[in-house]
């Protein structure tokens, strides 16, 4: 037997492992997009309401994909209200409130047609992936500045990877999205493999008690250069697509041993920005 349940808002169907009432989501608009597949226990709405548009996160139902309780799913929820509040950036989809509703906890931002690069958006990567190099460059130059300012603003970067990365072709303008286990530092691995994808994880984040501070984030930066420009893993010099300058500056960064790493992201954006001058 299935252990889902299938439910509709609007013709549109959705999965949960028992039965939920959505009948609350009306209050922000008309439902027209839902995203049930996380396994974070969030479920998430794209509404409409007049000629406004909204991404509704909801914690606190029965999530298919979702091990944990739903209550863990609301205090996380929660917890990252103030996150998006001190990380406020040009380049991150802007938070609007949050409140408590139907036996759970609801975030409201900005709704963004942006595309997502993540793997689990096949078409959306695919049409991410065929931009120009000059455009991933902006991207990428996009998404180091936020985490410069993330670093600036007290926080370590927490589960970043290529899900968070978005693109809107309307306004040409880099999104970033799921930020919402980014942590104060200091801050040191509690879990041993701790929350993210394993292309984007440095060493430290599979090792108990390990640091987790602005050099893990330039292990993170390396990672989403090797995602956007090279092979993901497969880190070698065939698969990268700039100059050997630029590679030799993302090859660094993704060093095993933290001390052969460049030891902040402003010193990864001078070596980067002097390569990008010599050559592309």
């Amino acid at each position: 037997m299935e252990d889902f349940c299938i439910q509709y808002i609007n013709n549109i169907p959705y999965k949960l492992k028992s039965p939920f009432d959505f009948s609350f989501i009306k209050q922000y608009g008309e439902v027209f997009k839902i995203y049930d597949d996380q396994d974070s226990g969030n479920i998430c709405f794209g509404v409409k309401n007049a000629d406004k548009k909204y991404f509704i996160k909801f914690a606190g139902a029965p999530t298919e994909q979702y091990s944990g309780k739903p209550e863990d799913a609301i205090a996380r929820l929660k917890s990252a209200v103030p996150i998006y509040q001190d990380l406020a950036h040009p380049n991150l989809i802007r938070f609007i409130k949050a409140e408590e509703v139907e036996k759970g906890f609801a975030t409201i931002f900005e709704w963004t047609d942006a595309e997502c690069m993540g793997k689990m958006y096949p078409m959306s990567r695919e049409k991410f992936l065929q931009m120009p190099d000059s455009k991933r460059i902006e991207v990428f130059n996009d998404i180091l500045a936020f985490h410069i300012h993330v670093i600036k603003q007290g926080y370590v970067a927490i589960d970043f990877y290529d899900s968070s990365i978005l693109y809107d072709f309307g306004t040409k303008k880099t999104l970033i999205c799921d930020i919402d286990l980014y942590e104060k530092v200091p801050y040191i691995n509690t879990m041993g493999r701790m929350w993210g994808s394993s292309r984007f994880m440095s060493p430290e984040e599979f090792t108990l008690g390990a640091d987790i501070d602005e050099i893990t984030n330039v292990y993170l930066i390396g990672a989403t250069a090797f995602a956007l420009f090279g092979g993901e893993k497969d880190r070698s010099i065939e698969k990268w697509r700039l100059s050997d300058e630029l590679y030799k500056v993302a090859l660094k960064a993704v060093d095993d041993n933290r001390d052969k790493r460049q030891q902040s992201l402003s010193e990864f954006e001078c070596e980067w920005n002097r390569a990008c001058l010599n050559k592309l």
